[in-house]
């Protein structure tokens, strides 16, 4: 949730005329990955669940792209670009570790 905070808070600051562009494909990036992990919570099966932790997981990995454009674009401050990159690293991180630690097997993991 942090991170969609810090990346609403970073595009305010881009030209207004990438309103449509790359801001927009970074909020919605920043967005799905709580809104993955959260749809996969509910699921109720690991498989499932794995599967919504791997869509986040990659929403993650976009995010990080076009943070890498935003910084050769020039667009936000160069500080903001960077914390929000290591955040990222953390994130995809915890995906890794989560989605490691699900059982296999297709069976219910206790969710409700």
């Amino acid at each position: 949730m942090e991170a969609v905070s810090e990346t609403y808070d970073m595009t305010r600051q881009f030209p207004r005329e990438e309103l449509f562009g790359l801001v927009s494909q970074m909020r919605r990036a920043a967005v799905s990955i709580p809104s993955n992990i959260a749809e996969g919570s509910k699921k109720g099966t690991a498989k499932d669940f794995r599967n919504f932790l791997r869509h986040a997981k990659g929403s993650a990995a976009e995010l990080e792209t076009q943070l890498e454009i935003a910084k050769r674009l020039r667009f936000g401050k160069e500080r903001e670009l960077a914390n929000l990159s290591v955040k990222l690293d953390r994130i995809m991180a915890m995906l890794h570790s989560l989605i490691a630690s699900l059982p296999e097997n297709k069976s219910d993991y206790g969710a409700d």
